[in-house]
């Protein structure tokens, strides 16, 4: 126990280590940005006065450090500051949209994980065979286009041809469950057509390393049926890397989900990032990104914490 938590421990050092790397790239990046804030939101007819009461208001005309030190202490508690764009705060505009942005990706983990372990554990049991291929060249050929293409797909096909779903996945608050399932669902299947492959591959892969070895054999000998040997044997020690590529896809859900919130106008924290870049609204463009980039890392962290778990040798090395 006291090894896990070590381990936990210095890990989390690792990952606060490096969102606060983040954030500084994140802060100096925005401050890199060409032009005047002050002019670019006001615009060129801005007068000097109105311009120098926008930098006041927004702490425009502190120095630089002093600035990025307030703003890292706002976002420790959750307060990004004020829009530029409509001078509310940052926490009520993001706040709804984080949450249905971390909705639609737990839909699409919820359908892609399962679906993929499966998957690759049935073309480890069936390997070489036509299914195997079968599979492997279609999870291969759906990661092959990009995200708004098979958005696009998905629409032609179920909601102009067949009219079962709806093309925009307009939800609110109000929204039921069950309808946010229903108008979520051609979002949801389009990050899992992108994710599936590369945990179903991986899933596949590690299973087949294992195959090989002594008492996998023994097990074959021993008259145990293949499948058993792959879901009892094989499964619980090929979950290390299992475990990283899912990590790593579901951060990516969370990440990768602007061009498909685009795609179906869907009122999450990436449509919020883009209305953002176009508004040039930077103090929400930071928070929508430190928001994506703790999420990245807290994921890549459970990832290698878990992996470190569920494998002996790493959690007692010698």
């Amino acid at each position: 126990m006291n090894s896990i938590l070590s381990i936990v421990f210095k890990r989390l050092l690792i990952g606060l280590l490096t969102l606060w790397i983040v954030t500084v790239i994140i802060f100096a990046a925005i401050e890199m940005l060409p032009g005047d804030i002050a002019t670019e939101m006001l615009g060129q007819a801005a007068t000097e006065e109105s311009l120098a009461a926008f930098r006041e208001k927004f702490d425009l005309n502190r120095p630089l450090h002093e600035r990025y030190f307030s703003w890292l202490a706002g976002a420790a508690t959750g307060d990004f500051g004020i829009s530029l764009a409509n001078q509310r705060p940052i926490s009520e505009l993001i706040g709804q949209r984080t949450a249905n942005t971390f909705f639609l990706a737990g839909y699409a983990a919820a359908i892609s994980v399962p679906i993929a372990v499966v998957s690759g554990m049935m073309a480890a049991l069936y390997n070489g065979s036509v299914f195997d291929r079968l599979l492997s060249n279609s999870t291969l050929a759906a990661i092959s286009f990009p995200e708004f293409f098979i958005a696009y797909i998905l629409i032609l096909i179920f909601s102009v041809g067949f009219g079962w779903f709806p093309s925009l996945a307009n939800v609110d608050v109000d929204t039921s469950l069950g309808e946010r399932l229903y108008i979520t669902f051609l979002p949801a299947m389009t990050l899992t057509l992108i994710v599936l492959a590369y945990m179903m591959r991986m899933t596949r892969a590690a299973i087949l390393n294992l195959l090989a070895l002594p008492y996998i054999e023994m097990a074959h000998l021993k008259g145990i049926k293949r499948w058993r040997v792959i879901a009892v044997h094989a499964l619980p020690n090929a979950l290390a890397p299992i475990i990283n590529v899912i990590a790593l896809n579901l951060a990516y859900l969370i990440v990768g989900v602007v061009l498909v919130e685009v795609v179906f106008v869907y009122p999450g924290l990436g449509q919020t990032l883009v209305d953002a870049v176009s508004k040039r609204d930077v103090t929400v463009v930071q928070a929508a990104c430190l928001i994506f980039a703790a999420t990245y890392i807290l994921l890549n962290l459970l990832a290698d914490i878990l992996s470190i778990i569920a494998n002996p040798r790493l959690l007692h090395p010698r």
